[in-house]
């Protein structure tokens, strides 16, 4: 008992989370495995939802930036250069979007029970992983169906998704451990998540923004985490900016550190204040 009250109050080190992560490992298995199963729970098309939202986005994307406003393509079938956005979109704002509610929607687990609360944000990330593979197979699909064969850069695709992990779990993180304090996060966040979609290269491509602006514009760390999704699936002569790139890394751990850090200086007040 003295042991498991010294792990609630004082300050845990990484290290000492890690550790705990392994020794509840079926915990935050079994949560995993609930979430994902609870996600499409009563709904007519189940499942189906992780292709049909990713396939109605990009038909939209498509029509509008594609077909009307009729911006440069690079070469590649619009629906790919779309779609292999929308993998790394969709993974990035499903996680964020999950996970800033997991400790109010479990509050009774938080207020009763003693665990690593950092699990339960982290699972949305698992939930979100199920419906990334499914849309993946669907651009590979879609990749058959244009003629269009991934290079060797298509190897590199798990080393950006964990980028893409990185950085929505930092945000997610950092917005869920404030919402247990400030319940104004559960309506500011899909609003951001919206606006987000828009800022960020999904609808064409971040070639098209002006070279003076393209390092700002790499500020949005979603930018070089598409821009890496697309160099990696289009292949060929598809360019990086690798300044840019860089930028959004950096910014997407920088965000990871400031999350998890944050999460644990405050997770011993969510029992008290949830």
């Amino acid at each position: 008992m003295p042991d498991r009250e010294l792990l609630i109050r004082r300050g845990k080190p990484i290290q000492g989370v890690i550790r705990e992560l392994w020794e509840f490992r079926e915990l935050f298995l079994l949560l995993a495995w609930r979430d994902v199963l609870v996600r499409y729970k009563q709904t007519i098309l189940g499942i189906s939802w992780s292709v049909l939202r990713p396939v109605l986005t990009m038909a939209i994307f498509v029509v509008i930036f594609g077909k009307i406003a009729k911006l440069p393509d690079g070469g590649v079938p619009y629906p790919i250069l779309v779609f292999a956005a929308m993998l790394p979109w969709q993974f990035f704002s499903n996680t964020v979007s999950e996970s800033s509610n997991t400790l109010i929607s479990n509050a009774a687990m938080v207020s009763k029970i003693y665990f690593p609360r950092i699990i339960l944000p982290t699972t949305s990330m698992v939930v979100s992983l199920v419906d990334f593979l499914i849309a993946f197979v669907l651009l590979l699909m879609l990749m058959a169906w244009y003629g269009f064969y991934p290079t060797w850069k298509f190897a590199l695709l798990p080393l950006l998704l964990i980028l893409a992990a990185v950085t929505s779990m930092g945000i997610g993180f950092l917005i869920s451990a404030l919402n247990v304090k400030y319940r104004d996060f559960r309506h500011i966040v899909p609003f951001i998540v919206q606006l987000g979609l828009y800022v960020s290269p999904v609808g064409f491509s971040s070639a098209v923004i002006p070279e003076q602006w393209r390092l700002l514009y790499s500020i949005n760390p979603m930018v070089g985490v598409i821009d890496g999704f697309r160099w990696a699936i289009l292949g060929g002569d598809t360019s990086i900016y690798w300044p840019g790139f860089a930028l959004s890394v950096g910014l997407g751990l920088t965000l990871f550190a400031i999350g998890v850090r944050y999460f644990l200086n405050t997770e011993r007040s969510f029992a008290d204040v949830i």
